[in-house]
């Protein structure tokens, strides 16, 4: 009868043994590979457009975290401008058609007395663009791009600044940088024809990266507030107000 040792040894070989190895060192695998993952690794992808009108990203702060939400292309103003291309590519094209075929495609879009060409094309030019306008305004919208949060861990001494852009490479632009790299918080402020309201933060060795959301520009006292705010919780001077 073969001893205690050499049975084990036996055991060891057998394939079933083998089978229970490998899937202990895919379990250990998978492990580290979760421990990896950051913040925005963790949001699903078909979270990231969110609700109308509605970040899928919440406001925190305390002593030791504080994230900021960013609202991106999913605005009112968006939408507005969206429907209003929309209705009015449709009303162009309809037109253009009803002129091509001699015949009112709706009662209220009188084409009687317009002629295809050079009138209707022309109108069918403005409705094809005003279609490709609106349907790049509409899928803005839904893609949800420069949605995103600003996050400052003291816990974990970073600054991440997370953005979703276009489907691609770059849907996910996770910036990550050392808290004791923040130098400053800087404002800029500039009215007129096109005003300019953006808080930005000041890293050491880098380029000043901006925290504020793009395409519509906050007040002025949201601007002092967010930069006051996020001075006081890095402790440091604020430039430019």
């Amino acid at each position: 009868r073969a001893s205690l040792p050499a049975r084990r040894a036996a055991v060891a070989g057998t394939p079933l043994a083998m089978i229970s190895r490998g899937a202990a060192s895919r379990r250990a695998a998978s492990g580290s590979r979760r421990r990896v993952l950051t913040r925005a690794d963790a949001v699903p992808e078909s979270e990231g457009a969110g609700s109308m009108f509605e970040s899928q990203f919440k406001k925190v702060a305390n002593d030791s975290v504080m994230i900021d939400p960013v609202v991106g292309a999913k605005r009112f103003s968006n939408y507005f401008w969206a429907g209003v291309v929309s209705i009015g590519a449709t009303g162009f094209l309809i037109t253009g058609a009803s002129s091509y075929i001699e015949h009112n495609l709706l009662f209220f879009l009188d084409a009687s007395e317009i002629k295809f060409f050079p009138q209707g094309l022309v109108m069918s030019f403005y409705g094809v663009a005003g279609s490709l306008l609106a349907t790049y305004l509409w899928l803005t919208i839904n893609w949800d791009v420069g949605a995103g949060y600003n996050e400052f861990n003291k816990e974990e001494g970073i600054m991440r600044i997370f953005r979703y852009g276009f489907p691609g490479n770059n849907r996910r632009i996770n910036l990550v940088s050392s808290l004791a790299d923040v130098q400053a918080v800087r404002v800029e402020i500039s009215d007129g024809v096109n005003p300019r309201r953006v808080v930005y933060v000041r890293c050491k060795g880098k380029s000043d990266i901006p925290l504020t959301r793009i395409g519509q520009p906050l007040t002025l006292a949201e601007v002092e507030k967010q930069a006051a705010d996020l001075a006081k919780f890095l402790g440091v001077p604020i430039e430019g107000l």
